[in-house]
């Protein structure tokens, strides 16, 4: 087998994996056995392993003794980390986004945030399309920088577990909070832009604490 089959072969393997966390499939706290992911995915282990190690260097996965490979638990001190840091981002992004963005992005955004209503019966699919509209709004930054900076994040996201978009409820306050977020993008109002992002992140970690606690 070359080289250039291994790598391709390896990039499935993680790409793949990935995506299954992403879904759900796999869960924090859940043990990552070789064989099982490769019959899984229908992958060989040695890739399977090279993936493994990827998603360690991550910070998703985390080895332990006697155990093997274990997708990372988060404690409440880490919740609150991540989602006070993805506060400071989004309220930047929506700020910049309100100075940058073209009417594209902000319709764009719309027909996202449309498309979580409409999938509040299958909480799967809203999370990966709420996922699509938040990229979609540090896209619309024009920074590379401030992308760059949310792959660690974005990563530390999937070790929340179970998405929250689990009840209409739930989500028909996220649809609303992003179309505050999107009016004020549209009407170039910067400070409105970072307030509305801050407080919809304020909510949404009350929100994740409080299914910790169930």
């Amino acid at each position: 087998m070359s080289e250039l089959t291994k790598l391709s072969q390896g990039e499935l393997a993680y790409s793949r994996l990935y995506e299954a966390i992403s879904r759900g499939d796999f869960l924090p706290g859940d043990r990552l056995r070789e064989t099982e992911i490769a019959d899984r995915l229908n992958i060989s282990r040695t890739p399977i392993r090279e993936a493994l190690r990827r998603l360690e260097a991550d910070g998703i996965v985390e080895h332990r003794a006697r155990i093997g490979a274990v997708i990372r638990q988060l404690g409440h001190g880490e919740v609150v980390e991540l989602y006070e840091m993805r506060a400071v981002l989004e309220r930047t992004a929506a700020q910049m986004a309100a100075k940058h963005a073209l009417q594209a992005e902000t319709e764009e955004m719309e027909a996202l945030n449309a498309e979580i209503e409409a999938a509040g019966t299958q909480p799967h699919r809203a999370a990966a399309i709420n996922q699509q509209f938040h990229r979609c709004l540090y896209l619309a930054t024009r920074n590379r920088f401030l992308l760059g900076s949310t792959r660690a994040l974005t990563n530390a996201m999937l070790l929340l577990g179970r998405t929250t978009l689990g009840d209409e409820d739930r989500v028909r306050i996220v649809c609303a909070q992003h179309a505050q977020i999107i009016d004020a993008i549209r009407q170039g109002d910067v400070e409105r832009a970072g307030n509305a992002a801050e407080e919809h992140l304020k909510t949404s970690l009350r929100h994740r604490l409080m299914t910790m606690r169930t």
